[in-house]
């Protein structure tokens, strides 16, 4: 009953996909599977193509088919899909088609299944992508508005900016006291400069102020005259 089944599924999947499906011998078959993916832009975005191996067991379709998915040989990488990391996903999807079709026919409904959830896939990666462009080139566009009106200023920004005026304020403040102080120091080191008694006795300046003084008393004692 089973080999009969499976037999007629194949004959109407040859009619349905009959440039997609290769027979790899009398119980498995790959299914060549084209997603329509759009870009961000609607244009369509050239496909990758994958390939689903179907393998039927001796009971199918009364027990699940086994499955795999593969590029073609010497494919390159598609875009947004990572075939190694996405495989366990993509087949894990079809689990619960599997378990609501047992006992009938149902590899159309997988491939058709399978396509979907790739294109659903794919497409979302396409909208990240885009939606980060968007965001960087909303980003650059910001910061070039921002050098001919400034920065919009909130709460915020202007509590932040009166912080540093205050700071700058004070910060000048101590430097000019600063100054201040440094120059009455200098002054004040002048006038410890100026030379004491001492200093002018050691210079003879003293000496010599003296020895005028008492010429010029010499003198006078000499025209003074006693009745």
């Amino acid at each position: 009953m089973g080999r009969e089944e499976q037999i007629e599924e194949r004959e109407v999947l040859d009619s349905i996909f009959p440039d997609e499906i290769t027979d790899i011998d009398e119980k498995s078959y790959r299914i060549a599977i084209k997603p329509q993916i759009q870009d961000s832009d609607g244009s369509d975005t050239e496909p990758p193509t994958l390939l689903l191996t179907i393998i039927y067991p001796p009971s199918y379709p009364d027990e699940a088919p086994l499955l795999d998915l593969s590029l073609p040989p010497n494919a390159p990488k598609p875009p947004h899909l990572d075939l190694p990391t996405d495989r366990r996903t993509l087949l894990s999807s079809l689990d619960q088609t599997i378990s609501e079709s047992l006992g009938m026919a149902m590899i159309f409904t997988l491939v058709t299944t399978l396509t979907e959830t790739i294109e659903n896939l794919i497409t979302s990666r396409i909208v990240d992508i885009q939606k980060e462009k968007d965001r960087e080139v909303e980003e650059a566009e910001a910061k070039e508005n921002a050098k001919f009106h400034g920065e919009r200023v909130t709460r915020e920004s202007f509590l932040r900016w009166r912080e540093g005026f205050r700071a700058e304020m004070e910060k000048r403040l101590e430097e000019e006291e600063r100054v201040r102080k440094e120059g009455e120091g200098k002054r004040g080191a002048k006038r410890e400069e100026r030379l004491t008694g001492r200093d002018l006795w050691e210079k003879g300046m003293v000496g010599k102020e003296m020895e005028e003084e008492e010429e010029g008393l010499e003198e006078g004692v000499e025209g003074l005259r006693f009745g």
